[in-house]
Order: structure tokens, then sequence, then C-alpha cells
């Protein structure tokens, strides 16, 4: 595990100075994960106004064989690898249905929080103890030249949540085109879209009145305290979400309520902020079917099936290589 740890610590440091050091400042929503971030992250998905959770559960149960029925291979079996598995709360409803009907599978869930790995390991092998599990630590992108040594039997990649939401178009074609790289023609592809509706619906699901999401948010200047040596007062920062119903982009930042000099012990960085200046720290880009075809089209892909909830607030889209 250490060996798969420390090159992410030299990311972060790096990836903080670079953040910070920029105009306008930005830091990675990746970094909100930690024990806490983990914690907050559950409460948020359990929260009525975050929709996103209970769309996707609900198409994994009302389409539970259809999709488990695509993934199967009679022949070889599969390798079931999910990208972000978090608590993969929504994925048991899958691997139960697969480990109770034959399938012939190895699920690899990959996830860049030692600490949701070790937690979802631990949980599966309670739960499932019959279930094959090759859990790792790592980022999306890290993992994409792996992915090609999955190349002896079928492989199914996951992608829930809507992670792809926090990449901008033109990274978000640069991430499917590699997963497209790691694909033969008989595996699959299955990722979550949120889609486009009313602005306000969006708005409430990343600006909660308990403060969750703001917690969450500022985990990332928790981090940079604790592990960095920072002096971040987080009392003087304040969660702002804004979304732009015409490109379908909702961005949450953090605001600086007064000027103030921040110091980064190990990074020896100074950080000085003007009053209201801004640190961009999240993207959750919302689609619809016209814009996932042309991401799937300038990707190398084509859609095989869609599945949507009652409300229709999100889509899981199927995969294959064009």
């Amino acid at each position: 595990m250490d060996t798969k740890i420390k090159p992410q610590l030299n990311t972060f440091k790096t990836e903080i100075f670079e953040g910070l050091s920029s105009f306008p400042k930005h830091l990675s929503s990746k970094y909100f994960y930690d024990k806490k971030g983990d914690r907050l992250f559950q409460e948020i998905m359990a929260m009525p106004d975050y929709y996103l959770t209970g769309c996707e559960f609900e198409i994994l149960s009302t389409y539970t064989e259809t999709i488990g029925e695509y993934f199967r291979d009679r022949e070889n079996g599969l390798d079931l690898i999910e990208l972000g598995a978090g608590d993969g709360k929504k994925t048991k409803v899958l691997l139960k249905y697969m480990a109770e009907n034959n399938f012939n599978f190895v699920y690899k869930p990959i996830d860049i929080s030692e600490n949701a790995v070790e937690l979802l390991s631990n949980n599966l092998a309670h739960e499932m103890p019959t279930l094959n599990v090759d859990a790792e630590v790592g980022e999306y992108f890290e993992v994409l030249e792996r992915l090609k040594g999955f190349n002896k039997r079928k492989k199914v990649i996951m992608v829930l949540g809507s992670n792809i939401g926090n990449l901008k178009h033109p990274r978000a074609i640069e991430f499917l085109s590699k997963l497209k790289d790691t694909m033969l023609p008989e595996d699959l592809l299955f990722m979550g879209f949120d889609q486009k509706k009313n602005p306000l619906t969006v708005l409430n699901a990343y600006n909660d009145e308990a403060g969750i999401t703001e917690a969450f948010n500022k985990n990332v200047l928790a981090r940079i305290n604790r592990e960095l040596g920072g002096d971040f007062d987080l009392e003087k920062f304040k969660h702002w979400e804004v979304y732009d119903p015409e490109t379908g982009t909702a961005k949450s930042f953090l605001v600086a309520t007064e000027a103030m000099k921040i110091t980064i012990e190990k990074l020896r960085l100074t950080v000085n902020f003007e009053q209201w200046e801004t640190i961009h720290t999240e993207i959750s880009q919302k689609y619809d079917d016209k814009i996932v075809n042309w991401l799937a089209e300038e990707s190398g892909l084509i859609i095989e099936k869609s599945f949507t909830d009652s409300q229709e607030y999100y889509k899981n889209y199927l995969f294959r290589k064009a």
C-alpha cells in the first residue's frame, strides 16, 4: 500500500502549490477526500436535495437484470473494473445479482481515497465473502495505462456518480478516448451522467442549508493545514455555488471574506488573498443526450443503451468501442 501512497503525497504538494500560485486560484476537488471528507460525502449523498445518488440507485435497482445480462460473458467470465468506487452502495445491487446468478467475475474497485478502498474491501468481505475482490488505490488517469493489461477476457469499466462531470468537455473527451483505447470490441463502458434540469434543483444539490457541502468543500483547506502545515482560518472562507444552465456547468468556490496572508510551511509558500478573492474547487457538469452523443463520437465510442430514473434527472449510458 505504501508505495502507492507516497507518489500521491508528492502530487498533492505539487498541485496545491500550483493551484494557490495561479491566478485565479484553484484546487482540485479530488483533494476533498480523506477520512473526514469520505464521511462528509456520505452525509451529502444522504441529503434529500442531493438527488444524484438516489436516482442512480433507482436505475440500478430497476434495471439490475438487464444491465447485469449486458455485462455477462458465459465463456471466459469478466473483469468488472470500477473507477471511483467510493462506498460501493449502488454497485452492490449489481454485485449481488452477479454473485447469485453464476457470473464468473473479478470485481476491481479503484478509488483515490485509501480509506474508501479499505472500508469497501472489508465491507464486501463481510457481506459477500465468496466475491473475488481485487481493490486498488489510484487516480483515474494513472490507472488507465494499467487497464490495457486487462485483455485476456471481457472487461466492463464502470464510472458511477456522474464523476465524469468533474471534467470539462475537452478533458472528458481525453478521458473517454483513453478508456476507449483500453477496450476490446466486446468490452463495455457503463457510466453515469447527471442530466440538465431545473437550475434551482441543481443549485440546491450543492448548497444545502445544513452546511455539509460547505464543510466538504473546505476540507481541502483543512487537509492543507494538517498535512502541509498551512494556517488557513476556515471561518474566513465562504462556500459559493453557481450554475449556468446554458453550458450545464455548476461551479463551487471558496471565497475569502477578508484580505489575508496564508503560509504553508511544507511548501515554503506564502499566499496573499484580496478580500472576496476566490479559489475555484469543483465543476459538476450536467448533460443531455445530444452532449453525451457528441462526447461519445469525439472519443471513438458508441452508445449501446441508456437507462434513466422515474424523474429523468439522471442517466446511465452503456458504451462500446466504435
